[in-house]
């Protein structure tokens, strides 16, 4: 065994410290989620008898919670009164559900990734994958608040704009289908800031299916309709579609290629595949990095097993696929202009036309 460098073994140990410290707190980031404790906190400081009263909780769970909190520097204490409190920018991410940087989501998913680790680890064994639908359901309900803000935050408002005189067309009235719509946050977006255009969800998980109708039939959306579907064989409407979206899931598919080679048959003539995709780099190395690190973790536990669960022969591209490798399959489906129309920190958007 080679010498052991103190030092190294020192700093290495600080990080992992820092980890297992992260990842213990995430369960405490749901328990201040689902109790209101950030809620409550986010509108004025409070020791933790206070906090315990507003929230209907108890005052020692609460204390301990508290402290670790302000450790992981999620909330903030003030030495001279013995409150806490949050910042703008700490409750903007924790106690408003209708922020773009609302994260209590990501931590559902974590949950579910907890859960799931049996699974994933047999499919390890097997290569066989563990289908969407097999996952906790903490999954479903997390990928819905964790892509959710980002997408009120985006989609009406940059990504279709980015896109060639798409934002005209669905102010006019056309034709969409948002292909692995899931809990259809994307999908009811849409409709809604385009009155005049039509909407179809398509996803192949049926409970995801059923809880977007809900959602539809609670926004009263009569330009929207969601249908349970494979992203290789879905139906279109005569003449095709305008407007073809993927968002967060052509990574996820088994056969990315078939999908690619179906929405092109599915498209008008001067119809437009938008498709939103981890920002991911084309270099393995170049995704050394922080987020790099969050998406081949997501990667590891939920996409690439979705995708191998559909055929052990799949590609499954995974969230750290990168432009190139996408850009591939959309050409390869007979796609012949490609761009990045827009990005942000965690996406690319692009557009693929005939």
């Amino acid at each position: 065994m080679p010498a052991i460098d103190q030092n190294r073994l020192e700093e290495f140990l600080g990080k992992a410290v820092g980890d297992i410290g992260a990842a213990m707190s995430a369960a405490l980031v749901l328990v201040g989620d689902r109790l209101g404790l950030y809620k409550a906190l986010g509108v004025t400081p409070m020791t933790s008898l206070e906090l315990a009263t507003r929230t209907g909780t108890s005052e020692r769970m609460v204390r301990e919670w508290l402290l670790n909190q302000a450790a992981g520097g999620y909330i903030r204490y003030d030495i001279a009164s013995k409150k806490y409190s949050m910042s703008p920018e700490q409750a903007f991410a924790l106690a408003d559900e209708t922020s773009p940087a609302f994260l209590p989501g990501a931590f559902e998913i974590i949950q579910s990734i907890m859960r799931d680790e049996p699974k994933v680890t047999e499919a390890f064994k097997t290569g066989r994958g563990v289908p969407w639908g097999a996952h906790d359901s903490c999954l479903f309900c997390g990928t819905e608040r964790f892509f959710g803000p980002n997408y009120r935050g985006n989609l009406v408002a940059t990504w279709i704009p980015a896109l060639d005189n798409m934002d005209a067309r669905l102010k006019a009235g056309a034709a969409v289908a948002d292909v692995g719509c899931g809990h259809g946050i994307s999908t009811l977006l849409m409709a809604k800031a385009f009155p005049l255009s039509k909407f179809t969800g398509l996803d192949l998980h049926p409970a995801s299916i059923e809880c977007a109708r809900k959602r539809a039939a609670e926004g009263g959306l009569p330009n929207v309709s969601f249908e349970v579907a494979d992203a290789t064989n879905f139906a279109s409407p005569q003449g095709g579609f305008d407007l073809i979206a993927c968002f967060d899931c052509l990574h996820d598919m088994g056969d990315p290629a078939g999908c690619a080679a179906h929405v092109r048959r599915s498209l008008r003539t001067n119809g437009i595949w938008m498709i939103v995709e981890p920002n991911a780099a084309d270099r393995v190395e170049e995704n050394f990095n922080p987020v790099g690190r969050l998406f081949s973790a997501a990667s590891t536990m939920i996409c690439v097993p979705a995708a191998l669960a559909q055929g052990t022969s799949s590609p499954a591209l995974g969230a750290c696929a990168g432009p190139a490798k996408l850009k591939e399959v959309v050409t390869k489906a007979g796609f012949t202009k490609f761009r990045v129309a827009t990005t942000t920190a965690f996406n690319l958007v692009i557009e693929a036309r005939p």
